[in-house]
């Protein structure tokens, strides 16, 4: 990725970011509160089937509150390659009319998810309270799980839509894709429920530390695993590098293919 062409582009990269946030709820009944609705209902499901009904262990959290802080980061990264991966072909008479570097489309589709990532979390901080939870110094990391998950979401994004400019089968495949990847990725449980001989298997899933970090920054008492928290700090970086040499060694042919 040509970080210098990101930046000198950036005025574009604001635009197109701001114009995702305004036309994502235009014309909805209850706009921005579909940011908080989705991964609510979901919590509220999981916690009736997964919480009440079969005893799913939550670590001695509030299922609710376990649930909901795994949902959050779960629910941003789901929609960000999704939509990163559709991009380049939701912006065909852009792609085809004007140059600019290509790479900002996907990267500015993940960052417009950030604004309802940053809404959904209002729900959270006021559901600790609620179950006496008051987080500790460990909610400093909070930032760096979520810049992880962002750099995760580009990188798989721009390797997803490079594909997808060629195969179509992308768009078919993602959204199955995306619902297997939930069940492997410790959202329901937590990672202490599998059993020791494959955990290090589940972490080379780069969600599982990310979104295990995530609980730990916000729950007191709940150490965060800085090893889990490396291995999916490696695997994002390299995620990052693959998916961003893909998309720059097929970018060329994106307007004529398109």
């Amino acid at each position: 990725m040509n970080v210098r062409e990101v930046i000198r582009y950036r005025e574009l990269l604001f635009f197109l970011v701001w114009r995702d946030v305004k036309i994502r709820y235009k014309q909805t009944i209850l706009g921005a509160a579909w940011a908080v609705l989705q991964p609510l209902l979901t919590m509220i499901v999981f916690t009736v089937f997964f919480g009440r009904l079969t005893k799913v262990p939550s670590d001695g959290i509030p299922y609710p509150v376990f649930s909901y802080a795994a949902l959050l980061p779960w629910t941003f990264f789901a929609a960000a390659i999704t939509n990163a991966g559709n991009s380049l072909i939701a912006n065909t008479d852009l792609l085809t009319k004007v140059y600019f570097p290509r790479e900002i489309l996907p990267i500015s589709t993940v960052l417009a998810g950030l604004v309802d990532l940053g809404i959904a979390s209002l729900l959270l901080f006021a559901l600790l309270p609620i179950y006496g939870i008051t987080p500790d110094w460990g909610i400093v990391m909070l930032p760096v799980a979520i810049a992880l998950l962002v750099v995760l979401a580009v990188g798989l994004g721009m390797f997803l839509e490079a594909i997808n400019v060629s195969y179509r089968d992308v768009k078919y495949a993602l959204p199955f894709t995306v619902q297997l990847l939930l069940f492997i990725t410790p959202v329901i449980y937590p990672t202490t429920v599998v059993p020791e001989r494959f955990r290090s298997l589940m972490f080379l899933n780069p969600l599982s530390g990310i979104i295990e970090t995530c609980r730990s920054a916000l729950l007191p008492d709940r150490p965060i695993q800085w090893g889990q928290l490396g291995v999916s700090a490696l695997v994002t970086a390299v995620v990052f590098v693959l998916g961003a040499r893909y998309f720059h060694a097929t970018e060329r042919r994106f307007a004529d293919i398109i």
